[in-house]
């Protein structure tokens, strides 16, 4: 089978096509087929030796496939062959979806509904889940939100989200105009170019001065302390960047001062193993029936892996890239 082998750090071409065995599921493990790998950002950082951890090498990256079920390890129980399904394989403490194939715990898996496709599988896992708990850890309801990096793969899908859990006015922030209407498209109240100096100024006039009550910062660095900025007194600010932020002495007396909150967000210790079946289940079911909708920004055959990263690294892309056959 192909696979992209990570064997050292570096830029984007260090992802190198291999041929590698088809794996053998092991007891309580499934063999699927591998039809759409999802490419995250953190597997940018972790490519450059820039992550929070360092991986082991050489490895074989990708922590969300969609496939298909081929054949079962001794024991294993779970869909039957030959049913469409998502391997939450960041879950499982697992990589290996930049592969043909991968095996993964057969018990974990969750089946695709008809209609949904693996890209949109693959998308919603890391992506969908962030969106879905950023939400809980923070509820919108009735409140003025700022989404940072509004059209990305979390963004495009907590527009959504925050409007339909009843937020009261959604303020996107992008990077190009193409970016903005994408947000508007989703929902967005109103939607601003963050790469302009006077992009704060204009969430602040859209919300008529007052600032937001919530600020979701999906991008961190600089980016942090201008959210800060847009932020209404007592309001919230929520980092979702990785812990890639940026802010000083007197930004944090500032928040201080003006009774805000900071919040950080980290995704894997809120799952369980029985909200994320079900949590993946309602994301599914709600992209199948259209009522979610699945930004695809970049598909991008297994073997141009290099470029896809390419693309995310740039932030030329918008809504999820996936790796397809």
């Amino acid at each position: 089978m192909q696979a992209i082998r990570l064997s050292r750090f570096g830029a984007p071409d260090v992802l190198q096509p291999v041929e590698l065995p088809v794996p053998v599921p092991s007891a309580g493990e499934a063999l699927i087929r591998v039809r759409a790998a999802g490419v995250n950002y953190f597997e940018v950082l972790m490519r450059q030796d820039r992550y929070a951890v360092t991986p082991d090498l050489p490895m074989v990256p990708g922590v969300e496939a969609a496939g298909v079920v081929e054949a079962f390890g001794p024991g294993a129980a779970g869909p039957a062959p030959g049913t469409r399904v998502a391997a939450p394989l960041f879950a499982m403490g697992r990589a290996g979806g930049y592969a043909d194939y991968v095996t993964a715990e057969a018990a974990a898996l969750v089946p695709l509904p008809d209609g949904l496709s693996f890209e949109a599988g693959a998308a919603l896992m890391v992506q969908g889940l962030t969106a879905l708990h950023l939400l809980r850890r923070s509820p919108p309801q009735g409140k003025s939100i700022l989404v940072n990096a509004a059209a990305g793969g979390v963004g495009s899908l907590l527009v959504q989200l925050a409007r339909s859990a009843g937020a009261r006015q959604v303020i996107a922030a992008g990077g190009s105009p193409e970016k903005l209407d994408l947000a508007r498209f989703l929902g967005a109240d109103a939607a601003v170019d963050y790469r302009s100096t006077g992009w704060v100024d204009q969430v602040l006039a859209a919300t008529a001065g007052a600032g937001v009550d919530i600020a979701y910062d999906l991008v961190g660095g600089p980016q942090t302390a201008a959210c800060l900025g847009a932020l209404a007194p007592a309001g919230e600010l929520v980092c979702a960047a990785m812990g890639r932020f940026e802010l000083g002495k007197r930004e944090i007396e500032a928040l201080l001062g003006r009774n805000q909150s900071l919040k950080g967000f980290a995704l894997l210790p809120l799952l369980t193993p029985g909200t994320l079946y079900a949590d993946l289940g309602d994301l599914f079911v709600q992209a199948a029936a259209g009522a979610l909708k699945v930004v695809i920004g970049g598909r991008f055959p297994l073997a141009r892996a290099a470029e896809a990263h390419e693309s995310l690294q740039s932030r030329r892309n918008v809504g999820k890239v996936v790796l397809v056959p």
